[in-house]
């Protein structure tokens, strides 16, 4: 029987301690990892590489250029300090710095899912990273939570965790959240909007990114490395927050559409659109109000109601040059059915 993919996410601030990395999580996280990869192939999402490299850097102030820096020096430090503690456990592991264009086109991304498949075959776990000394700040990830989630919804994880510096999402009065049924705006508003000192995002960019997998069939588990047997017990929910999945099953492509391509547009429909969304028709151009966004034809757009409301996401069949024409293009079809995805 095939194996569930299992996605972990390390940030910065549970790896690293003082600007370096923290080898007693780095051993953590191999020997426990040790124990899951007979019956999980793994994907560690793992950031530290900024904060690794930048002690390297004389006055070093988080510009663009010194993070692409310090991320150069740190990558390989990183990537060593896994392969030494993983080695005991007769485990290899595989560098895999990743750009955004590496999931927003299709055939690039089937290609990254067909070396991972290649090295879980070959019982190596992938470490993946962004590849900032190259990536285009136009382009770029978020942050590597968006990066473990746009894996663990390509490749059709079971679960993702996602390991923080706190013990996981935290209430008002600073209680933990054991269970979320559902991510909605009164749970987003528990996220404080600050982030760690080395890191890029905070407990705001793991809830939204949890609400996409959750959204998508993905049960994610938020929690700390220092709690005992950490992944093994969030895995299982006994530890951390439990973000329960919702019962969704699309086909891979519509997944890679609703999360890992670029949006590059927006358009306003009125209701009558809306309605023949959700009865799975396509979206024609009589029902669109307004053009927010511009796009070309085989972009996706977001569809949004009257009030801004986001509904869907779609591929589209036609420019919106054209579309603001108005000629001819009334009963046309600006995205068939089946590549719209409703959320």
């Amino acid at each position: 029987m095939k194996k569930p993919v299992l996605v972990i996410k390390f940030g910065s601030a549970s790896i690293s301690k003082d600007g370096a990395i923290d080898e007693r999580i780095v051993l953590e996280i191999a020997r426990q990892c040790a124990q899951l990869q007979s019956s999980f192939n793994l994907v560690l999402v793992s950031s530290g590489a900024v904060a690794a490299g930048k002690q390297f850097i004389p006055k070093y102030r988080g510009t663009l250029a010194q993070r692409k820096a310090a991320a150069a020096i740190g990558n390989p430090l990183l990537v060593m300090t896994y392969a030494r503690y993983f080695r005991p456990f007769k485990i290899a592991i595989a560098q895999s710095l990743c750009e955004r264009h590496h999931f927003s086109n299709r055939s690039q991304f089937l290609q990254l899912k067909n070396t991972y498949e290649t090295l879980w075959k070959n019982n190596v776990i992938p470490i993946a990273n962004e590849n900032d000394v190259v990536s285009n700040k136009e382009l770029k990830f978020s942050d590597n939570d968006e990066l473990a989630t746009l894996i663990a919804v390509g490749f059709g994880a079971e679960k993702l965790l996602f390991s923080t510096s706190v013990p996981g999402v935290l209430d008002g009065d600073g209680q933990l959240i054991a269970e979320i049924k559902r991510i909605d705006k009164e749970v987003l508003s528990f996220a404080r909007k600050d982030c760690s000192q080395v890191g890029l995002g905070g407990m705001s960019s793991k809830l939204n990114f949890a609400r996409l997998a959750t959204q998508m069939g993905i049960e994610v588990n938020i929690f700390s490395m220092e709690q005992n047997e950490a992944i093994l017990q969030a895995l299982k929910g006994r530890t951390g927050t439990r973000c329960l999945a919702e019962e969704k099953r699309l086909p891979s492509r519509r997944k890679w559409l609703a999360s890992a391509s670029v949006i590059s547009g927006l358009v306003q429909i009125d209701a009558g659109a809306i309605k023949a969304l959700y009865a799975r028709k396509s979206l024609l151009a009589v029902g669109i109000k307004q053009v927010n966004q511009d796009f070309i034809s085989g972009e996706v757009f977001h569809i949004a109601d009257e009030n801004m409301e986001i509904h869907a996401v779609a591929k589209s069949k036609i420019d919106s040059i054209r579309l603001r024409s108005g000629v001819n293009i009334k009963d046309m079809e600006v995205a068939h059915a089946n590549d719209i995805v409703l959320f």
